[in-house]
């Protein structure tokens, strides 16, 4: 068995990284895809790498000399001297008598894959493999339709691609496994004559997607089955090879720095985000899936009418109202009008100390109280402040003010001429006799100092839409913001949303008295890890403290590289003075199970050792 990369090209779409060497020096994780070859071949007990080179060679055959031992692995060239000009089908062709030579694994230079997959290929008795994984949407290029058995029936170039059939499709992972016999009297025959017929710029699939159709091609489909891959073909997909592929320490971080866009990565399961898993319902999904294209094709409305609309969901006078691009477009406005000392509990969600930027911050200590601040405390603690933000029920703590204790705060704050900011973006998920909320008009006129912010993102679970709103009816206030927001601050989807919530507002009340269910019941086998001390809360998340033997980093990274589950490491967060803190979102029934379970088997495994 040998190996075959087609490495010629230039690799234009990563720029920088391709200016001075081709695409198989570049690093992933800290090694370069060449290297990651060379060690899945050594894996897969082959010796032999042919590869057909163009762009920049020299440097590819010098690095090889310096890096790569021979005694691991023997090299062959192959020159392309047209790479400008041709592609990968011209590439492969001149590699044509090395091809006729032994059985071979093709493969392309811009891969990132499992060290283990060509081990698997050679070791399948299937002497004719075509490696695919199911479709996602990450997926871009030639996908493949499969039979029963296996069989690939039929490729599928990009412009046919149909996405009613996504379900059926597989995606070619540019890795091949021919035999010298196929290679000999189908593939090579055929790749003369398209050549012939279609000239030296094409793809080498398309030779494959001939011989599909016929019956004793028998061309077979290796399907990944989970093992990780990546095709590099610009900036963005090195981007995320660097996350799936980044060395178990790093792993974590490189996850953290992204800030969300975890779809690209559908293996992960987000326990670190916050977002309602029983909500929007598949009918109100399909209702904006039937609209889907006047909303994406005709701008939104402007500020005035998106009040309107908001108006309508929350009952409150449109005066009183202003739509945002998510809270954090309002809290940022906020932060950008508002002077003065402004006192907060510490931990808090990060933005309302980072965009607030002209106030002097007052922190209070809330781990001082075990995360359980009492009213007398925390009157005290706030003295001289100007502005008071008060999160009910808190981030990350999941602590929770009652009604009643919230309007004896807003009394005392309002005697003192001391501002209230009040974020209500969890309190629909507080036990049904606890659940209540102060938008309506008759508090905002109560109490003209009183400010409420509510993240429409992590209540309605459509994070991706970017809402939230801001109620007050501190006018001079509303005018102050509106000046410092466009127009057209949200898109037509997030106001559709809001347009049509209300013939979904009895599932939405439903789906939040499911996230308090499963709250309790994951609270409840938190209670059962050894390692974990679970807070109470009223929010859809859970605080934990992390005892020995893990740090909140440990136990972090422990369950992102072994369980693909990604939790929140409160470890660096202000106000924890050095313990160790995480917090777990509330999901699904399932996906709480696979959370719990994954912990306990790191129980089960930590007690063994003590054995």
């Amino acid at each position: 068995m040998q190996a075959l990369m087609l490495a010629a090209g230039m690799g234009r779409r990563l720029g920088k990284y391709t200016e001075k060497c081709t695409k198989c020096m570049i690093k992933v994780g800290g090694r370069t895809l060449l290297e990651r070859v060379v060690e899945a071949l050594q894996l897969a007990d082959i010796r032999k790498l042919i590869i057909v080179v163009g762009w920049e060679h020299e440097k590819l055959i010098q690095y090889i000399k310096e890096n790569i031992p021979e005694t691991h692995i023997k090299f062959e060239f192959v020159y392309n001297n047209d790479y400008a000009t041709t592609n990968n089908i011209y590439s492969l062709y001149l590699a044509r008598e090395q091809l006729a030579q032994d059985d071979t694994i093709l493969l392309e230079s811009d891969l990132v894959f499992d060290s283990k997959l060509l081990s698997q290929m050679v070791n399948s008795p299937e002497r004719n493999l075509v490696a695919v994984a199911k479709y996602e949407q990450w997926m871009d290029g030639t996908v493949t339709v499969l039979s029963p058995d296996g069989t690939i029936q039929e490729f599928i170039e990009k412009k046919d691609f149909l996405f009613q059939n996504a379900e059926n499709y597989y995606k070619t992972v540019n890795i091949y496994k021919f035999s010298k016999q196929f290679s000999c009297n189908q593939y090579i025959p055929f790749l003369k004559a398209y050549i012939s017929a279609y000239g030296k710029n094409q793809y080498y699939e398309l030779v494959l997607k001939a011989l599909a159709h016929l019956s004793n091609a028998n061309l077979k489909a290796f399907i990944l089955n989970g093992l990780p891959w990546y095709e590099i073909d610009d900036i963005q997909d090195l981007d995320i090879a660097n996350t799936i592929f980044s060395e178990e320490e790093d792993k974590l971080a490189q996850y953290e720095r992204r800030y969300g866009g975890y779809w690209r990565f559908p293996g992960v399961t987000d326990f670190c985000y916050l977002v309602n898993p029983y909500f929007p319902p598949t009918k109100m999904l399909e209702h904006m899936k039937y609209f889907y294209e006047p909303l994406l094709t005709q701008y939104p409305s402007g500020m005035k009418v998106q009040k309107l609309v908001a108006s309508k969901l929350f009952g409150v006078d449109d005066d009183y109202l202003l739509v945002g691009n998510g809270a954090a477009e309002l809290i940022h406005g906020l932060g950008q009008i508002l002077r003065g000392k402004l006192a907060i509990a510490m931990p808090s969600f990060n933005e309302y100390v980072r965009c607030f930027k002209n106030c002097e911050i007052i922190k209070i200590p809330a781990l001082k109280k075990d995360f359980c601040l009492d009213l007398d405390y925390f009157i005290q603690a706030t003295q001289g402040a100007d502005i008071v933000v008060i999160i009910n029920p808190d981030n990350p703590s999941g602590n929770f003010w009652t009604q009643v204790e919230i309007i004896r705060i807003l009394d005392h704050f309002l005697a003192q001429g001391v501002r209230c900011i009040l974020d209500e973006s969890f309190i629909d998920f507080a036990q049904q006799e606890l659940r209540y909320t102060l938008l309506a008009d008759d508090f905002l006129e109560r109490y003209p100092n009183l400010i409420i912010i509510k993240s429409i993102s992590k209540s309605y679970g459509v994070p991706g839409l970017r809402l939230g709103i801001l109620a007050t009816s501190d006018f001079k206030v509303m005018e102050q913001l509106k000046e410092q927001m466009s127009i057209w601050n949200i898109n037509s989807f997030a106001e559709y949303f809001l347009q049509i919530y209300s013939l979904y507002q009895n599932d939405y009340a439903t789906a939040c008295n499911k996230v308090v269910a499963q709250r309790n019941q994951l609270k409840e086998n938190l209670d059962k890890i050894s390692f974990i001390k679970a807070y109470p809360s009223q929010a859809n998340f859970i605080m934990c403290q992390v005892l020995k033997p893990y740090s909140a980093k440990q136990l972090a990274t422990q369950l992102l590289v072994h369980q693909d589950l990604l939790i929140k490491d409160l470890s660096e967060k202000e106000g924890f003075e050095g313990k160790e803190f995480i917090r777990l979102a509330v999901k699904d029934q399932d996906e709480n199970e696979l959370l719990y379970k994954s912990l306990l088997s790191l129980d089960c495994c930590q007690e063994s050792q003590l054995v």
